[in-house]
Formats: structure tokens, sequence, C-alpha cells
């Protein structure tokens, strides 16, 4: 059995037991995280997508919250002596999936 939620402006797919980055949530490591944004539950009785879902959620505790690589924007224009370099690092908390229902 399998999922698709969004979160974070993103879609994920996962199974019990998965452990995914996601943009950086609430809560303190080892809390308990209801997704209820479930697009699709695929199982042994079929596909549920739409208004099949009203009643679905995907639960998973926080494993835990960190920051990602250094990404660097570097701006430059020629014969111009314009050069500007600017770093960023973005939050995420890492979910290890429980339970879909």
């Amino acid at each position: 059995m399998y999922a698709v939620v969004r979160t974070g402006g993103k879609q994920y797919k996962v199974v019990k037991d998965d452990v995914i980055r996601v943009e950086s949530l609430a809560g303190d490591k080892g809390d308990s995280v209801e997704l209820e944004d479930v697009l699709l539950v695929a199982g042994e009785e079929g596909v549920k997508t739409g208004k099949a879902l009203s009643d679905s959620k995907v639960t998973g505790s926080i494993v835990r919250h960190g920051r990602d690589k250094k990404v660097l924007v570097f701006k430059k224009k020629r014969r111009k002596n314009y050069r500007r370099t600017q770093g960023h690092r973005q939050n995420f908390t890492e979910l290890k999936i429980t339970a879909i229902q």
C-alpha cells in the first residue's frame, strides 16, 4: 500500500516505514504528525482519489530537524565589475511514515 501526499508545496510517494525529507514542520523529535492533504491511496482494494479520500490521512513521527547543504547563487555582469555571491541553506524535517489510513 502506498500514498501520495502534499506538504510544503511538494508531492511525495510514501510507503509505511519510509523516511522522507519535507519542508520544515513544527514539532519536536519523536512527535507524531498527521499529513491530511492526501492525493492518492493505492492498496489491495484498488486506487482511491478525490472525494473518496475525505477521511484518509498519513501519520508519521519526526526523526530529526536539520539544514540542507549550502546552495550558492552567483550573479555576474561581464565587463561591469558586478559580482554578487549569496548562499542559502534550506531547513528540513525528516519524517518516518508510521501509518497510511
